[in-house]
């Protein structure tokens, strides 16, 4: 029994260094397409260190805002012409929310794209189709609101029918990346 299972261990782990890189070059692969959804007009993201120890430091000190993540959208000549910010939210009906949102240099929102989301199909999930997450987008706000009887300003988010608690998690995540972008990212 002792030998089976020390066998069948170092199997197992000789077949996780075989498939480890693969699975993280397909995770980044599906990364940088989701940001280039969320932001179209960059051609690739840049890691930028101080963004990150930025963002250690966010986490720590933002209770309300949970960013998780930054890069840095370039164009074709390598001009930064904003940032990818992934936040979150644990305010979902389903757990929680994950989103990275496009921002330009100058504070507008070029997309969001869902990450990470796990509601009812039917209702929350409906918060990765273009109709609501397109409400965010050309948008230059500080600060969005859900609300239920129909958008009349910028900063208003119609909520999804039946799904206000997932509408509220998805705005409140786009929310703390825009905190991010606008109070923590160095100049």
């Amino acid at each position: 029994l002792f030998a089976i299972t020390l066998i069948s261990g170092l199997l197992l782990g000789a077949v996780y260094q075989i498939t480890k890189v693969p699975i993280q070059m397909a995770e980044a692969k599906e990364s940088l397409h989701k940001y280039q959804i969320a932001y179209p007009d960059a051609v690739d993201f840049v890691f930028d260190q101080a963004i990150q120890d930025q963002v250690a430091v966010s986490k720590e000190t933002l209770k309300e805002q949970k960013p998780e993540y930054g890069n840095v959208a370039v164009d074709a000549s390598g001009n930064v012409i904003g940032h990818i910010i992934t936040a979150s939210s644990d305010d979902s009906y389903g757990g929680t929310v994950k989103v990275s949102v496009g921002i330009t240099n100058e504070g507008q929102i070029t997309g969001v794209e869902l990450l990470e989301i796990s509601d009812t199909p039917g209702l929350g999930m409906k918060a990765s189709e273009p109709a609501f997450k397109d409400q965010y987008k050309d948008k230059s706000v500080e600060e969005f609101t859900v609300t239920k009887t129909g958008s009349t300003s910028d900063s208003e988010i119609n909520a999804i029918s039946g799904a206000t608690i997932t509408s509220n998690a998805v705005t409140h995540a786009v929310d703390a990346a825009l905190y991010f972008a606008a109070n923590c990212i160095p100049q």
